[in-house]
């Protein structure tokens, strides 16, 4: 596989934010720490206190992983974990069914690329590249399902709790529908074989989902962190403690987002005035302040001051943040550097500065997460026979062959000096209604605008009538775009790792391990 390189912008695909971010905007420099470049990342790991408890990390880290045959690269990162010299490259996501959309898979290869790069250009440091599995969300919807070809496999079962202690007894149907997809190649049979062995032999989603990317990632390092663990989450109970009493975040982010806002700049999440859940088995429910108690929503549980400070302190792991102070949690107990995410995640984690200055936490560097398209050998050759180059398939599907047909007809498909001719003709009427009577121009102007839609009407007619003369390649246009663009949207964020897999194999993540540049700012063309 090889790679070509273009710009975000002329994907048409991001944000105004993201794209001002990766461009060096001024103004956005107060909404965050270091540049996402080699300096800034150097200067990020030079200021970098750490206040966590490396040994609990380890420890924790040991425990989750008790289930599985650890291979050397793994251990040995968990291990460095220890030393004051290591630090963490992170990127975070839910705990999709068979990884989700290939975006989640991109997140992880820009994470170990970055580590790997880190410790090329700092060989006395350690770079640990880490993956923080969204195991505490509840919003089970948005992950039980996966799209392969256009085709959705789900897994139906009612859960009201975190979704990584969801038991997996209910996903065997799933997991033979998407054995079914896979078939019986070379690829799609380890594929299935590595699927079954981590929904089938482990008791709930976040195990499973540490033996899948596991299994997927462990040659190059990658360690899995489950943060819904109470040793981990006693070392962030002073900051629950404050936030929830004193509801700090939701002025910080509040007043953040009103001034970003306020420069055109739009808000990805919005808080809350306490921005925790209460979390046990089959429950998480936002923690409310009504009537001076502390109430959980949608249960009848309710706590004093003085009483939640207790069970704070009691027990931790009963505390679940949300968007807002997961960010957060994350940096108090990692020696993270650097957070890889996608544009919504840049652009929310902007909104949290003002939060992480507050309680004294190092703010990572911002990385925007690689994103690809990968164009099958097919789809390269019709794209090079219809002679469109590859910044163009990012247009729309009616202007990529409005595009095509404009180079490619030999009729005049635009009156522009049809439209100027009538344009000089009303300029006379205008004069001449105007020495008659003032009040007659505005008719005359009425009447232009009239005829000027009416010849846009029949330009559009023109192309209509062409795109009817050369049917054959206005359909493979469409189904160019059908191919490339899922739904519509950017193949990543609809298609799974399935098909690509099954015609790759393990040459898929190694090609996109050789060609993801974490540091370039481009996105990249993968050519299958």
């Amino acid at each position: 596989m090889k790679a070509k390189y273009i710009s975000y912008q002329d994907t048409h695909s991001f944000s105004k934010l993201v794209l001002d971010y990766v461009n060096d905007v001024d103004f956005l420099k107060s909404f965050y720490s270091y540049r996402p470049d080699l300096g800034g990342l150097k200067k990020a790991v030079d200021a970098h206190q750490f206040t966590g408890d490396r040994k609990i990390l380890v420890a924790a880290l040991r425990k989750q992983y008790s289930n599985i045959k650890v291979n050397q690269a793994v251990s040995a990162n968990i291990d460095l974990l220890a030393a004051d010299n290591t630090y963490t490259v992170t990127t975070g996501h839910q705990l999709n069914l068979f990884t989700g959309p290939l975006y989640f898979i991109y997140k992880i290869v820009t994470t170990i690329n970055l580590a790997l790069e880190l410790k090329i250009a700092y060989p006395e440091q350690n770079f640990v590249p880490v993956y923080w599995m969204a195991t505490e969300d509840h919003d089970f919807e948005e992950i039980n399902h996966v799209s392969v070809d256009e085709k959705n496999i789900s897994w139906i079962q009612q859960t009201n709790g975190a979704t990584g202690r969801l038991s997996t007894k209910t996903v065997a149907a799933a997991v033979q529908a998407y054995k079914g997809y896979l078939g019986i190649s070379e690829n799609g049979k380890k594929l299935a074989r590595l699927v079954e062995k981590a929904y089938l032999e482990n008791e709930n989603l976040a195990d499973a989902t540490r033996v899948l990317v596991n299994s997927l990632f462990e040659q190059y390092g990658l360690v899995i962190i489950n943060a819904d663990d109470t040793a981990l989450k006693a070392q962030f109970a002073n900051i629950i403690k404050s936030d929830i009493t004193e509801q700090n975040s939701a002025r910080l982010t509040e007043e953040t987002s009103k001034t970003l806002e306020e420069s055109g700049y739009k808000s990805q999440v919005n808080g809350r005035d306490i921005n925790f859940f209460y979390l046990k088995e089959n429950l998480r429910e936002r923690i409310i302040k009504e009537d001076g108690l502390y109430t959980v929503n949608h249960t009848e549980i309710k706590f004093t001051e003085a009483e939640i400070l207790t069970e704070i302190e009691q027990h931790p792991e009963r505390f679940s943040p949300n968007v807002i102070m997961r960010p957060l949690y994350q940096e108090v107990i990692l020696p993270n550097i650097a957070y890889i995410g996608g544009g919504a995640e840049v652009s929310y984690w902007m909104q949290l500065k003002a939060n992480f200055d507050f309680y004294n936490v190092s703010f990572p560097v911002l990385l925007l997460r690689n994103s690809a398209l990968v164009i099958d050998k097919r789809s390269f050759a019709n794209l090079h026979k219809l002679g469109f180059n590859f910044e163009d398939i990012f247009l729309s599907t009616e202007a990529l062959q409005e595009k095509w047909i404009e180079t490619n007809s030999n009729a005049t498909l635009h009156l522009n000096d049809e439209k100027a001719n009538i344009k000089a003709v009303f300029d006379k009427i205008k004069l001449n209604a105007f020495k008659i009577d003032k009040t007659l121009e505005v008719s005359a102007d009425a009447v232009l605008t009239k005829t000027e839609k009416l010849i846009d009407k029949l330009e559009k007619k023109f192309f209509r009538a062409e795109k009817r003369n050369h049917e054959v390649s206005i359909t493979q246009i469409e189904n160019l775009k059908k191919r490339l663009f899922p739904g519509g949207t950017l193949q990543e964020r609809v298609a799974n790792l399935a098909p690509m897999y099954v015609d790759y194999g393990d040459d898929f993540i190694s090609s996109l391990i050789e060609n993801f540049e974490p540091l370039g700012g481009d996105f990249t063309l993968i050519l299958a």
